[in-house]
């Protein structure tokens, strides 16, 4: 028999599988493994890539210079259902597609076709200008420089010259691309930066795409040469002229500024043998891999523009990304943020230029029939509406600064002047962390 307990035998094993509760109240039912939930699933897919259709024939297109369409939430709606809507994400996640599993150093392994260098020395150029118009002494602040508008004019007298050694066929054609160009380093009047202008680089080689100038072939050199090259410059131009982030999210978001090298670097990393998520925790793999990797780049740079140590501190949802399984999450969550947080966003959209390129659908406003002033001359920033009494300014509070010409201080110039200082290597630490 087996042991007892409190004077009562046990039943044999056999006889416990059989005890009917009912008749036996105060016998324990037989354990029953419990069986594990199944994993979570967004219900929400990630947005496939929809197909790039070819250029259309130049000779067919009336050229003029991009405005904006998207004035109100009806106009959203229609560009949401337009052509252009699907030209924009088709070209994004093709880019991002033609970097998939591949290092930044993969791409010097096949010649690298010219334009594409033509490319890089426009960039370069730029570069060089930021030395031509150094800031002003702006006495410690950390709000942006108006040496900015300088650098901009500048920019805008070089334009002409640089498009043409790309190919653009005509003045007309050079003046709408060029304006694409000209607006994805910063907003004149505001002295900021935010994810719209970065988008208007891509709208830029777009437009380059729509002209035949930059084939599929050129897709994988956008993405892991001209671009990565782009954000260097423009981490340039933020340190240079504290420019200011327009729209940011705080500690919300995935950085002050940028996007869309998050989505890139992921599709990188899609099968990398070693590299996790949580790899980005790893200050080794971070310093080693960097230069190869776009998005351990960008987690590199954010740590190193911080006054505080410690991801799961200052970028909170790249910390919370770090835990995902493997890097297809990470690059389809990247996909729907891009919609939802950049497409979806419509104080970010109304900045969106429309030309012949990348055409308005029919029934959106023009500037000139509400009185909208001109992007180049407006302020105030972040989202207005087009009502029957007139324009309007919407409040918004779910995001920092793109409301009310609130300015906020970036923290690339905290970093820059604590340099000037002497205090870059004092970081701060979290108590009881």
């Amino acid at each position: 028999m087996p042991t007892t307990i409190i004077g009562t035998p046990l039943p044999s094993r056999s006889k416990l599988v059989h005890i009917d509760k009912s008749q036996n109240p105060d016998r324990l039912p037989c354990l029953v493994p419990r069986k594990r939930a199944p994993p979570q699933q967004n219900p929400l897919p990630a947005p496939p890539t929809p197909r790039l259709n070819p250029p259309v024939d130049p000779q067919n297109l009336h050229f003029h210079e991009p405005t904006r369409r998207i004035l109100s939430p009806h106009d959203y709606k229609l560009f949401q259902a337009s052509p252009t809507y699907n030209l924009v994400l088709s070209f994004i996640f093709s880019l991002s597609e033609a970097a998939a599993d591949k290092k930044i150093s993969s791409i010097y392994q096949d010649t690298i076709p010219d334009v594409i260098e033509h490319l890089l020395s426009v960039l370069s150029a730029v570069e060089e200008t930021i030395n031509r118009c150094p800031p002003a002494d702006h006495g410690g602040s950390r709000f942006g420089n108006p040496s900015f508008r300088d650098f901009l004019d500048a920019i805008a007298s070089q334009r002409s010259s640089w498009h043409s050694l790309l190919g653009v066929p005509s003045a007309p054609a050079v003046a709408e691309v060029s304006t694409y160009f000209q607006n994805s380093f910063g907003n004149r009047a505001r002295i900021d930066y935010g994810s719209g202008h970065e988008l208007n680089f891509l709208m830029w080689l777009l437009c380059l795409n729509r002209l035949s100038i930059l084939p599929p072939a050129t897709f994988p050199g956008l993405a892991l040469l001209v671009f990565p090259r782009y954000i260097k410059l423009m981490r340039t131009i933020q340190s240079t002229y504290y420019l200011e982030p327009a729209g940011s999210h705080g500690v919300w978001g995935l950085d002050d500024y940028h996007f869309l090298p998050f989505l890139f670097g992921a599709s990188q990393l899609l099968h990398h043998p070693y590299i996790r998520p949580l790899s980005i925790h790893n200050e080794l793999v971070l310093e080693e891999e960097g230069d190869e990797y776009i998005y351990l780049d960008m987690v590199r740079e954010t740590m190193a523009s911080k006054s505080v140590k410690g991801l799961k501190w200052t970028q909170p949802m790249l910390d919370d990304i770090s835990g995902a399984k493997n890097w297809e999450k990470v690059e389809q969550g990247m996909r729907r943020m891009f919609v939802k947080e950049v497409l979806g966003k419509l104080p970010v959209m109304q900045h969106f230029l429309f030309g012949s390129l990348l055409p308005a659908a029919e029934g959106m406003i023009r500037e000139e029939e509400v009185g909208v002033k001109p992007e180049e001359e407006e302020h105030e920033g972040g989202e207005v509406m087009v009502e029957d009494g007139g324009v309007k300014h919407v409040h918004r509070n779910d995001a920092w600064g793109d409301c009310c010409g609130i300015k906020i201080p970036s923290t690339v110039a905290a970093a820059q002047e604590a340099k000037k200082k002497g205090e870059e290597d004092n970081f701060r630490r979290i108590p009881f962390d």
